[in-house]
């Protein structure tokens, strides 16, 4: 089955005050029907510009974007618009009319599309107890939280069933426990709507709560995708290690390493741990030829049913025995000797 969103060389430039600037640089992107999909950079890395190809809403300088099977960078706006409207969107500052209710709020996507008040009616009613704001339907958007705000905007662009959500930045007004409330959100469109979700973002911590798989984009270009467990246990790119790194905060810091160097003579390795690495078995018969092993920093999370983190360990023997157990660690996992 093709994928439900799919560019191919994708290139996008403006022209500003005279001068060519690069927004996206030959990017190639699939998202499937049915997954949560993740896009992860930095400010300035060409996020929103892809968010804008996907809904039509600008065209491609070169290369194609096509949508449910549809090319959409060489129609016409006149064709571009109803495919538009299979794709739903919500956005940071949750863009609500402030002059009507929620329920209007939810309406009027519907009312555009032609839909008799009854039906109208009927539907906002399903998505806003399905958001669990149907109690809140005759408030107004200055009488709601951030997170309700983002509730009543989710409910608003699964008014007409679209098949695709566009999620851009959209916990990043919010706090950390509203943040937790509307991800479990999104996840249930995914799971019981069986919407396609893409989610813009600069948090890694989003990432890891909800993606099925990601793209790292830095400067316009795609640097390393794959599943999220593969991005976080296994980053091939600096700007996804740097993700990464402000997520697990389970290497240690320069500082937290020079005092470790001071305190423990022995020989400091870090070793990422992947499941199934075996690491507790090598460091458990090294006692066997003489060596000790202290664990000094480290964290193991959980993501996709699976474990990954790194562990910073002090090895204590002779030189021989001490480089016979980091060659057995190297030979299951990446290992990095940072003191002898």
């Amino acid at each position: 089955m093709p994928p439900l969103i799919r560019l191919q060389g994708v290139t996008k430039t403006y022209d500003v005050d005279g001068s060519t600037v690069t927004a996206l640089d030959g990017v190639d992107l699939d998202i499937d029907a049915g997954e949560i999909f993740a896009v992860i950079g930095q400010s300035g890395a060409g996020k929103s510009t892809l968010v804008r190809l996907i809904n039509g809403l600008e065209r491609v300088t070169s290369g194609t974007v096509v949508v449910d099977g549809v090319d959409i960078s060489t129609l016409p706006e006149r064709q571009v618009r109803p495919i538009r409207r299979r794709t739903g969107m919500i956005f940071q500052q949750f863009n609500l009319f402030a002059s009507r209710t929620v329920a209007g709020n939810v309406m009027y996507p519907l009312k555009v599309a032609g839909w008799s008040k009854a039906d109208r009616e009927k539907r906002a009613a399903e998505l806003l107890d399905f958001v669990g704001l149907l109690d809140r339907a005759h408030a107004y958007p200055d009488q709601l939280s951030g997170g309700q705000k983002q509730r009543v905007g989710i409910a608003r662009a699964l008014a007409t069933s679209p098949p695709i959500l566009l999620a851009d930045e959209s916990t990043s007004a919010l706090d950390p426990a509203t943040t937790a409330d509307v991800l479990d959100l999104l996840r249930r469109v995914n799971r019981e709507l069986g919407v396609t979700v893409v989610v813009i973002t600069h948090e890694m911590d989003v990432v890891r709560a909800i993606a099925d798989r990601v793209a790292v984009l830095s400067a316009g270009r795609i640097v390393e995708s794959g599943t999220a467990f593969d991005v976080f246990a296994e980053p091939s790119s600096d700007t996804g290690r740097s993700f990464v790194s402000t997520a697990l905060h389970d290497r240690p810091s320069p500082d937290d390493l020079a005092r470790l160097r001071a305190a423990h003579p022995g020989r400091i390795v870090i070793a990422d741990v992947i499941d199934g690495a075996g690491i507790g078995g090598i460091l458990s018969r090294a006692a066997n030829t003489g060596v000790t092993f202290e664990l000094l920093y480290g964290g193991i999370s959980s993501l996709q049913q699976r474990s990954f983190g790194s562990l910073t360990i002090e090895l204590t023997g002779s030189d021989d025995p001490v480089d016979a157990v980091i060659a057995q660690l190297r030979a299951v996992t990446r290992v990095e000797e940072v003191a002898r």
